[in-house]
C-alpha cells in the first residue's frame, strides 16, 4: 500500500475509536455501561444492529461468493423482514418492560435459575467462538495484503477493540458502530463505482449483469424445494426465518443493541428499518461480486487468489508442474476472454439462438478454466495432505481484496481496507460486549456475588470484558482456515440458535410448561441438532427449524409424561 493508503487506514480507525470514547464519556453504573442509559434513537440502534450483524467477513466473503457461486446468498435473509416483526411484537416490549440486562434474566423468571444458565452457557459458547472467527476474518486476508503476519494483525484489531468496549460499554460500541457503518455505505458504493468505471468502455453496468448472468452467476432465486439445498426461497423463508428469530430475539450480542433505545418505539423502529435495509444491503454486496467477476472475464484473475498457498507451491518440489500449469491457465483464459467478447457483440445484434450458442461456448471455455484451477488445487492436496481439510484449497475469501489491492485507486484501497477493520471491530465490540454483560449478569452477579454495589459490577463488566477479548483473540490466533468463513459463521450458530430459540417460544406461548421439562427438552434437542449438522442430514439453515419445533415437542411430552407420573404416585400422608 502506499503511505496515502496507510494515512486513509490510521486515521479512519483513529477518528472510529476516538469517537466512540468521547461519546461514551467512561459508564459509571451498569445502566450507563451494559444498557447506555437506554437513551439511544432509532437510528443508532439499526445502524448498531446492522453493525453486530455485517462483520467483516461479510464484506470479505460475499463478494467472494457471488463471484464462484452466483446471488443465490440473498435468499439467505428472506426470512429476515418477517422475523423483525414478530420480535416487534412479542420480543422488544417483554424485554422492555421488565428492564432486563440481558435476554436470560427473563427465563429464571419464566422458569428457574438452571434453564437461565443453560440457555447463557450455549449462548457464551456460540458467541465466543464465532468472536473468534470474526477477529480472525480480516486477520487472514490483511496478512496477505499488506505482508504482515496474522499474529500482529490479529492482536492489533483484538488490543483495539477490547479497549474501547473496555473503557466504554455499550454506549462507545453503539456510537463507533453509527459512525462505522455510515463509512461502510460510502466505502461500498465507491467501490461498485470503480468496478463499473474499470470495465471495457463498451461494457456499461446493465451489460456487466447480463454477461455475469449468461455464465450463470446471476440465479438469485430458486423456487426448487430441496432440503440439502442451504439458498433457496423456501430455505431462505422458513429456516432463515428461525435463524434470524433466534439471532436478534435471543442471541444477548444483538438483544443488548436494541435494549439501548430511548424506548419501546425506537427500538421497533431500528429493528423494522434493519429488517427493510438489510436484504438491499446484502445485494448491493453480492451484486459488487458479480461486478467484479465480469471484470475479470476481460482481465485475467489471478491463477489462485491466496497468494500465501501459491508461494507455498512455487517453493515446493511441484514448482515446475505449477509452471504447466499457469501456461495452460494463461491460454485457456485467453481463449475464455475472446469467447466472452464475442458474446458481448452477438448481444448487441439481439439474436437469441446466436446468443444461446455463443453462451454455450462461453461455458465451454468456462469450464475449461475451472478443470485447470482444479488441477492446481489437486497439486496442492498433493504438496499438503491437509490442504483441503484446512481450506487452503478455497480461496474465494481473497477474491474481493485481491481486486481492491490490484486494481483501485490510492486512497481509496486504504478506506475499503480501513472497512474490513472497521466492519471486525463493530461485531467484535459487540460481541465482547454481550459475552461480559451475559458472564456478570447470568453468571457473576447471580451465582458468586450476589451483594455487590453498582460500581462494583461494573468494574467485573471491564474485567469480564478484557477475560472475554483474550480468549476471543486465542481462539482467532488457533483458528484453522476453514472455507467461506461467512457460511462457517451461520453454520456454527445454526448448531445451537434454534434450541435457544424454543426455550424463549416456550416461555413466551406455553404458560403451562415448567422450567424441569424445557430444561431436559433443551438438552436433549441440542444433542440431536449437533448429530443431524455433524452429519449433514440437512442442509444448516434447516437445523434452527429442528432445534426449536424439537424443544417444542419434547417439553410438552416430558410435561405431560411427568405430569401422568405424578397422578399414578399416590400421596402419603
Amino acid at each position: 500500500m502506499s503511505y496515502v493508503d496507510w494515512a486513509v487506514l490510521f486515521t479512519t480507525l483513529l477518528a472510529i475509536v476516538g469517537y466512540g470514547i468521547y461519546k461514551s464519556s467512561g459508564a459509571q453504573s451498569m445502566q450507563a455501561y451494559l444498557l447506555g442509559n437506554q437513551s439511544l434513537p432509532w437510528y443508532t440502534v439499526c445502524l448498531s444492529v446492522m453493525a453486530t450483524q455485517a462483520s467483516a467477513i461479510t464484506f470479505l466473503s460475499a463478494p467472494g461468493l457471488a463471484y464462484s457461486s452466483g446471488m443465490s446468498f440473498v435468499q439467505f435473509y428472506f426470512g429476515l423482514p418477517l422475523a423483525m416483526i414478530v420480535l416487534c411484537i412479542t420480543f422488544v416490549p417483554i424485554f422492555h418492560r421488565l428492564k432486563v440486562y440481558t435476554a436470560y434474566e427473563y427465563l429464571e423468571q419464566r422458569f428457574d435459575l438452571k434453564t437461565r444458565a443453560l440457555t447463557a452457557f450455549l449462548f457464551l459458547i456460540q458467541r465466543g467462538l464465532s468472536t473468534g472467527i470474526t477477529i480472525y476474518a480480516p486477520s487472514i486476508i490483511l496478512s496477505t495484503i499488506l505482508n504482515i503476519d496474522t499474529t500482529y494483525t490479529t492482536l492489533f484489531i483484538g488490543s483495539l477493540v477490547v479497549f474501547y468496549t473496555v473503557y466504554g460499554g455499550t454506549k462507545a460500541v453503539s456510537y463507533t458502530q453509527l459512525l462505522q457503518m455510515s463509512i461502510i455505505f460510502c466505502g461500498l458504493f465507491a467501490a461498485g463505482i470503480m468496478v463499473v468505471h474499470l470495465l471495457p468502455g463498451n461494457i456499461g453496468f446493465g451489460k456487466a449483469i447480463t454477461i455475469a448472468g449468461k455464465m450463470g452467476r446471476t440465479n438469485a432465486i430458486d423456487f426448487h424445494f430441496d432440503w440439502d439445498n442451504p439458498y433457496t426461497v423456501w430455505s431462505g423463508l422458513i429456516g432463515g426465518f428461525f435463524l434470524q428469530l433466534s439471532y436478534f430475539g435471543t442471541d444477548q450480542s444483538q438483544v443488548g443493541r436494541y435494549l439501548t433505545g430511548a424506548s419501546v418505539s425506537q427500538s421497533r423502529l431500528g429493528l423494522l428499518m434493519n429488517g427493510l435495509v438489510k436484504i438491499p444491503m446484502q445485494f448491493l454486496i453480492l451484486l459488487i461480486g458479480i461486478l467484479v467477476f465480469t471484470f475479470y472475464q476481460y482481465n485475467k484473475p489471478p491463477l489462485f487468489f491466496n497468494k500465501y498457498e501459491l508461494n507455498k507451491l512455487e517453493q515446493s518440489p511441484y514448482k515446475a508442474e505449477l509452471k504447466k500449469i499457469n501456461e495452460d491457465y494463461n491460454k485457456s483464459f485467453e481463449t475464455k476472454r475472446l469467447e466472452v467478447i464475442k458474446l458481448d457483440k452477438i448481444l448487441d445484434e439481439n439474436n437469441k439462438t446466436a446468443i444461446n450458442q455463443q453462451r454455450i461456448a462461453v461455458k465451454k471455455a468456462d469450464d475449461q478454466t475451472k478443470s485447470i484451477r482444479k488441477s492446481l488445487t489437486d497439486l496442492m492436496i498433493k504438496n499438503d495432505k491437509n490442504a483441503e481439510k484446512n481450506g487452503a484449497t478455497n480461496d474465494n475469501n481473497y477474491v474481493f481484496l485481491s481486486f481492491v489491492t490490484q486494481y483501485l485507486p490510492k486512497g481509496l484501497i486504504g478506506l475499503l481496507i480501513a472497512i474490513i477493520f472497521l466492519a471486525s471491530m463493530g461485531s467484535t465490540a459487540s460481541a465482547l460486549n454481550s459475552l461480559a454483560s451475559t458472564t456478570v449478569v447470568d453468571i457473576y452477579k447471580r451465582l458468586i456475588n450476589k451483594e455487590a454495589t453498582d460500581q462494583q459490577y461494573v468494574k467485573a463488566s471491564r474485567w469480564a470484558t478484557i477475560m472475554w477479548g483474550v480468549v476471543c483473540i486465542v481462539m482467532a490466533l488457533f483458528t484453522s482456515k476453514i472455507g467461506n468463513l461467512l457460511e462457517a459463521v451461520n453454520i456454527l450458530g445454526s448448531f445451537i440458535y434454534g434450541t435457544i430459540l424454543g426455550v424463549f417460544i416456550v416461555a413466551f406461548y406455553l404458560k403451562k410448561i415448567n422450567g424441569k421439562s424445557v430444561f431436559y427438552a433443551a438438552i436433549l434437542s441440542e444433542i440431536v441438532v449437533c448429530i443431524c449438522g455433524y452429519n449433514k442430514v440437512v442442509a444448516y439453515l434447516w437445523l434452527n427449524v429442528i432445534g426449536c419445533l424439537l424443544v417444542v415437542i419434547l417439553s410438552l411430552i416430558i410435561q405431560q409424561s411427568t405430569k401422568k407420573v405424578a397422578e399414578k404416585t399416590p400421596t402419603t400422608f
